[in-house]
């Protein structure tokens, strides 16, 4: 080869040679050169091009190193006979370290890079183009020096055009004497220090090249400058910044080696240095700003708006931020537990808010603090009833936030530079302190007035000792006193400092502490006697009710949990569920993993392990029934720890259903037994999922998938065993709050666990059909006698009821028991619950069989089952879910609620009625809402009138571990029954317990959702009339009270009457919605009507007297957000990750195609201009909203993120076929594009991690469809974020005949 090569050199330049004999042009001397490469090549495997440039290159460096050999070369590129890219490839590593021997060819040699450094390349095949990226990796070492294995073409060229740029700025560092210090292992090789020929005295022929010299470093950064100037360049650097940064960031360093040159007047004030500059500045710059005024078209003022134009049109940037206060209020709904820790949910959210606003991290944080003042100030303090209450809220402010806020402020401080770190922590700093400024958001609930007083006087004590000298800085002075000035301010600052977000140089903050005022001494904590030393069972009570202030003294505590008395065991386990739990807002996570962990101690199950639960049995049961509180259970859930706890729930539920009871009577709740510990531990498991949802729950929608994401026993368990293995693997759940000792991270299965197993597989064959009427385990119907047996004491011995249908007229119980049933029916039996609860359902079979047929009186059916229920408070489980089934078959007959068999809600019955009519008319739903006619006398269902008069007989006092099961079975009851119930229900409740009477007409109020889509219709656009204002005559009416505050409304008990925002009654209904279908679609109409009302507001063809109240673009625009914002969160929050999978992949597709004389496009030029850019906003915010903006933790992407590939990938697939012409579209032509271009410009502009995951072909076809528009910079765009399968595709775009309109 090397002789061959040889002698194609020798055959070139005698070509050369005599073409210059006859005096022919360099052109025609170049083409002899080419032809004789021709024959050369036409024997061989070489390329003509690429063999004739390494020709000429041998031949010019530098044995005919003469002026004519460098015109040939000119000519031969700019003929392409040569290859430019790699002829430069050759040419660098032979000239450049001979610069200083060579100036003059090295002149030359830079005028050449000038000229052809980003020259086009025509169009070739494929295997020409790999020749090619061969022949300059080989040239220039580009894989090498940049660690690649293989190097395609794309990958070839932007290299080559860094190592180009690299080389200029090495050359003049190293000319201007400066060395090179960079470190990184591909330093230039071709920059050493040549030395010359030969010592002696410089003649002028030296002078004259050491002038050439010095003019070869300006002409070095000449080039350089115009290199990075040029837009293809800028784009082949933007694909190295975006898809290797390691390797650009090599590059900024020497820039700012450059910048030091100038600086010490090495080189001369040059501007070209500053525009070297900006221009790799520009490459840095990703963003792809989207042109409204061009996309949207409209006539009119595209000046920046005034603070006036925005607050006339109200297109504040703060309501942007509603989708924080939705999902605050949202959590706080404690009948839905969370799969995920509400701290990655509110973190995920938080990063996608910042981008989607192009927000300041400082603007970003001081959204969720106010979004948290407003839920607290939203608290229902003087609503009572089960649920959720304002501790609950208090937590998202004081907990939740503080850790969402740790874990950004912690990746953002791992993204930056030393130098930047600080900058964050300024910008947290900031949101702190500008909230003085929202002062009836900062006044405390009466509730937290002493929490706030208390953080109030810390900083006051702290700032007191400091002037005093006193060395114990937080120690309380004789003189020191409580002061009454402390807000909600001081409760967010201490939760801060408690996470080692700032520092006590908060106390020094302007106003922040008040003076102390002359009062008594304020009292010392428990929490401080008991690590003094003081006894813990004295303490007890006291310790109970105040929450512990450090991980310290939670430690203390946890050492008498493990190692003290069993006394003690007992108290500690109290104690951990009190005030610390519920209320040390602080501390709370640590709390809550202790709680956790202390329970955990009990795991894993050995065999023959039974004594050792029996003896800790009253620990246990503190344990359970401390997690078992409505608050407890909710904040657990906001922690994302329901599938951990049910994973420990579920042992102990197999061991505790397993062993024998101690005696027959009743149990109690309050006292340990084995019945008691095992039905806490029982019914707070199956209250972690939706044990008793009936079939209807899993119906398809009418695309053929599950539009509910409720969670299941099944998913609780692979979730957990997924976290486990992440955290097994690695510690890369960042957020994550609880870790178990390892020994303790194996997988859980519902198979280990026998009985549990088979309860679980009964329950759901109760729930999909009615019972079997021939079962093969005579025991479970011997025992499901005995206990009917008991129940139904009072009916007469000729009329008793059998589980069995085919036995004898007198009794089925005729026959011995069967060996191990006792042959005493006169108590209940000492069986384990487990073989209670397997009897159960056939129990509940028979009597209420019985009672419909008229066997059974009403009454003696409540009393049994209340004395079934007083036996194993556990059977409730099985008793709801029975019953809910049974209400969707639709085979039970109503029964007169008349007071005598059945208790009678005539008596509140209107008056409820009444008031859930006030209620929904003030959210703006008018409807009736007993819309099936109906007798006099109430009625409702057998199933649902037993189950609601067993549930009033229950004690209150039982209640708040009853509630969970007997209240939601109860609401599904209802629900799904056809009839209207649920107002009779109220009435009936609100009889009972009259304090509760606004609690029940809240609740009463969403049960016209889960059946009238009118009234789901009528809430949504109450819903954006709250928000955003109502509609005129089709136009846009702004008034003054609207936003997140008319939205989800102030507090609900700020009048005497309830009053209840349409928000807030969403956000407790959505998930009820019968069709999500059909709110998803009804969103869309409300988002589309919104846009043409906003078009006609900004229209110019009004009337001329008219046009001076055109809304400005930039104020349209920034309501189109708002609108997107509402719409896309209501989406989110209605439907979750399936509805927005619909909504990607069929509903607007559908919306899209559909025609008719209302479909898009329909109502004028402007409107359908705004149609497709609002479609676009909804359909971006909603995506980012569940998927976040980038890449994400793994607990959430294994939710979440995970489905977010293939849902964009089909949808970008689905426009790039309709670009293509191969689906006919329905809409008209300019909402088509207006959305195409926006939702583009959007993924380009804020979400390009979603780029990355779409597959090159549609990324291809849709640049080409863009390109097809004469939208060529968005189709780059789209291209340059497909990461590194997309580089090749920009390159040849760029190089090829389109490459032409970039260059400058």
């Amino acid at each position: 080869m090397a002789a061959d090569a040889a002698e194609l050199e020798r055959r070139v330049m005698a070509a050369v040679k005599a073409s210059a004999a006859r005096g022919d042009p360099p052109l025609l001397q170049a083409a002899e050169a080419a032809r004789c490469a021709r024959e050369a090549a036409a024997s061989g495997s070489a390329s003509c091009g690429l063999a004739l440039a390494e020709a000429l290159v041998a031949n010019l460096c530098f044995a005919h190193n003469t002026g004519s050999m460098w015109k040939l070369l000119d000519q031969a590129m700019s003929s392409r006979l040569v290859h430019p890219l790699h002829t430069l490839a050759l040419l660098t590593p032979r000239v450049v370290p001979n610069r200083r021997q060579q100036p003059e060819a090295y002149r030359l040699y830079l005028e050449l890079l000038g000229r052809y450094a980003v020259a086009p390349v025509y169009p070739e095949r494929m295997e020409r183009k790999s020749m090619l990226a061969k022949s300059i990796d080989d040239a220039m070492q580009l894989a090498n020096r940049y660690g690649c294995q293989h190097l395609d073409f794309g990958h070839a060229v932007i290299l080559f055009v860094l190592s180009l740029v690299e080389m200029l700025i090495d050359c003049i560092l190293d000319d201007c004497g400066l060395l090179n210090i960079s470190t990184h292992e591909h330093g230039n090789i071709y920059t050493k220090n040549m030395d010359f020929g030969g010592e002696g005295p410089h003649d002028s022929g030296d002078e004259h090249r050491e002038h050439l010299r010095r003019k070869n470093i300006l002409m070095s950064i000449e080039v350089v400058e115009k290199a990075t100037a040029n837009k293809i360049a800028q784009v082949f650097l933007r694909l190295v910044y975006l898809n290797t940064p390691e390797n650009f960031n090599y590059l900024l360093r020497k820039l700012q080696l450059i910048g030091a040159l100038e600086s010490k007047n090495v080189l001369p004030a040059y501007n070209l240095l500053d525009s070297l500059t900006m221009n790799i500045q520009n490459v840095i710059s990703t963003r792809y700003q989207l042109d409204r005024s061009r996309l949207l078209g409209v006539l009119l003022s595209t000046q920046p708006c005034s603070s006036s134009v925005f607050s006339i049109f109200g297109a504040g940037k703060g309501s942007c931020w509603v989708p924080f206060d939705m999902f605050m209020e949202n959590a706080m709904d404690g009948r839905h537990l969370h799969a995920i820790s509400s701290v990655e949910f509110l973190t995920e959210l938080s990063k996608t808010l910042q981008v989607l606003n192009r927000a300041t991290w400082q603007e970003t944080f001081q959204a969720l603090w106010i979004s948290g003042l407003r839920l607290v100030q939203r608290g229902p303090e003087a609503l009572e009833g089960p649920f959720p209450h304002l501790y609950s809220r208090l937590c998202m402010l004081l907990a939740i936030i503080p850790l969402s806020v740790a874990t950004i402020v912690k990746e953002e401080v791992d993204k930056l530079d030393g130098g930047m770190v600080s900058a964050i922590k300024e910008e947290l700093v900031s949101s702190l302190q500008i909230l003085v400024q929202f002062s009836g958001l900062l006044s405390p609930p009466p509730a937290t007035v002493h929490f706030a007083n208390t953080a109030a006087r810390k900083a006051a004590i702290v700032l007191s000792n400091l002037k005093s000298g006193n060395e114990n800085l937080y120690g309380y002075s004789k003189d020191s006193s409580a002061i009454k000035a402390g807000n909600m301010l001081h409760l967010i600052v201490e939760a801060c400092i408690a996470r080692n977000l700032i520092d006590t140089s908060a106390y020094f903050w302007p106003g922040y502490v008040v003076p102390l005022e002359a009062s008594s001494q304020a009292q010392e904590s428990p929490w401080s006697s008991l690590t003094e030393g003081s006894p813990l069972v004295e303490l007890k009570d006291a310790l109970m009710v105040t929450p512990a202030s450090s991980v310290a003294e939670l430690e203390k505590l946890y050492s008498f949990a493990v190692s003290g008395s069993e006394e003690e065991k007992l108290a500690a386990s109290k104690v951990l569920c009190g005030a610390s739990l519920l209320r040390g807002w602080n501390i709370q996570e640590h709390v809550v993993q202790i709680v956790l962990k202390l329970l955990s101690s009990f795991l894993p199950l050995d065999s023959g392990s039974d004594g050792r639960y029996v003896q800790h049995m009253p620990m246990l049961h503190a344990l359970i029934s401390g997690i078992s509180s409505v608050d407890a259970v909710h904040i657990l859930s906001m922690y994302g720890l329901v599938p951990e706890v049910a994973a420990m729930l579920m042992p102990l539920c197999e061991i505790f259903g397993s062993l024998p009871p101690s005696d027959h009577r009743s149990c109690n709740f309050e006292k340990a037994s084995v019945y008691s510990v095992f039905s806490s531990a029982f019914l707070s498991l199956l209250r972690l999922w939706k044990f008793h949802r009936p079939p209807i729950e899993n119906a398809l929608s009418r695309h053929g998938v599950f539009v509910r994401s409720e969670l299941s026993l099944d998913f609780l368990l692979l979730l957990r065993n997924s976290r486990s293995a992440l955290k097994n693997l690695s510690n890369v759940s960042k957020s994550s709050i609880f870790q178990l000792d390892p020994s303790l991270q194996k997988p859980v299965y519902i198979d280990s666990f026998p009985k549990l197993r088979a309860w679980y597989f009964q329950n759901q064959a109760c729930i999909a059909s009615t019972l079997s009427t021939v079962y093969n385990r005579p025991n479970v119907l011997h025992v499901a006698n005995n206990i009917l047996k008991i129940i139904c004491h009072k009916v007469p011995k000729d009329g008793i009821l059998s589980v069995n249908p085919q036995s004898t007229s007198n009794s089925s119980m005729g026959s011995s028991p069967p060996p191990g049933v006792p042959e005493d029916m006169c108590q209940w039996p000492t069986l384990p619950a487990w073989d209670v609860l397997e009897a159960i359902p056939f129990v509940l079979e028979a009597v209420l069989t019985a009672c419909a047929h008229g066997r059974l009186s009403s009454r003696d059916l409540i009393t049994g089952l209340r004395d079934l229920a007083d036996f194993l408070p556990a059977s409730l489980a099985a008793i709801v879910s029975y019953f809910s089934a049974e209400i969707t078959r639709g085979i039970w007959k109503p029964v007169m609620l008349n007071g005598t068999d059945w208790p009678s809600p005539a008596a509140t019955l209107p008056v409820v009625e009444s008031e859930i009519n006030e209620v929904l008319a003030k959210a703006g739903v008018n409807i009736n809402i007993s819309s099936r006619p109906r007798s006099v006398m109430p009625m409702l269902p057998l199933p649902i009138a037993a189950l609601i008069s067993l549930s009033i007989t229950v004690k209150m006092e039982e209640f708040s571990h009853l509630h969970g099961i007997i209240g939601q079975g109860i609401e599904i009851c209802a629900t799904s029954s056809s009839w209207p119930s649920m107002q009779i229900i109220g009435a009936l409740w609100s009889q009972k317990v009259r304090r509760w009477h606004d609690f029940i007409i809240l609740a009463c109020s969403q049960s016209p959702f889960t059946r009238d889509n009118t009234a789901v219709s009528q809430l949504i656009r109450s819903c954006f009339t709250s928000f955003l204002g109502p509609l005129v005559d089709g136009r846009s009416c702004y008034v003054a009270n609207r936003g997140v505050a008319d939205l989800l409304g102030k507090t609900l008990d700020e009048r005497a009457r309830l009053v209840v925002a349409p928000g807030f009654l969403y956000m407790r209904s959505c998930r009820l919605f019968p069709d999500n279908n059909f709110v998803c679609e009804e969103i869309l109409k409300v988002v589309i009507e919104r846009a043409r009302a906003l078009a006609n507001d900004c229209s110019s063809e009004r009337p001329g007297h008219l046009r001076s109240d055109c809304m400005p673009l930039s104020a349209a625009s920034s309501l189109v957000e708002q609108i997107s914002s509402l719409a896309a969160t209501m989406l989110c929050h209605a439907g979750g990750l399936n509805l927005i999978r619909l909504l990607y992949e069929h509903i607007l597709p559908t919306l899209l195609l559909s025609a008719g004389e209302d479909k898009l496009g329909s109502a004028g030029h402007v409107c359908s201009l705004f149609e497709g850019y609002a479609l676009a906003y909804v359909l971006l915010w909603s995506g980012a909203s569940i998927w976040g903006v980038g890449e994400t933790s793994p607990a959430y992407a294994s939710i979440y993120t995970s489905k977010r590939q293939r849902i964009v990938d089909r949808h970008l697939e689905f426009m790039a076929k309709v670009m293509e012409g191969n689906i006919v579209l329905g809409c008209g032509e300019t909402t088509w594009r207006s959305y195409v271009l926006c939702f583009v410009g959007l993924l380009v502009d804020f979400v390009p991690a979603w780029i990355l995951e779409v597959k090159l072909e549609t990324l291809q076809k849709l640049a080409s469809g863009l390109r097809k528009w004469h939208k060529g910079d968005l189709a780059l765009s789209l291209l340059e974020r497909g990461g590194n399968k997309a580089v090749t595709s920009v390159v040849e775009s760029l190089l090829g005949y389109a490459g032409a309109q970039f260059s400058e």
